[in-house]
């Protein structure tokens, strides 16, 4: 089973507010999901994300592939660089 951290849409019309969900990839966007790993709001101003950091890392560990927009996401709160960090000391054991 292949797994993503993608968003999942919620909210309502024209009023868009996301929750980031690992999800196996065949399901559709909106459809079931694993995990509830945070959330995003683009309307406030500045956007408010939050991510809860311990499940994300151990998701992107257990090789999950995050979208496009989440990894952007994930990079802002430092999460993606933790990540690659600790695959570096992995590596270099």
């Amino acid at each position: 089973m292949a797994v993503k951290l993608r968003l999942k849409r919620m909210g309502a019309k024209k009023r868009p507010f996301y929750r980031i969900v690992a999800a196996d990839s065949r399901s559709p966007r909106d459809g079931r999901f694993i995990e509830v790993v945070g959330t995003y709001n683009p309307i406030m101003e500045p956007a408010e994300i939050k991510v809860d950091e311990e499940i994300a890392l151990k998701w992107l560990k257990n090789g999950a592939i995050p979208t496009d927009t989440v990894r952007d996401l994930l990079r802002k709160q430092g999460i993606m660089e933790k990540f690659h960090q600790s695959k570096m000391n992995k590596e270099g054991k």
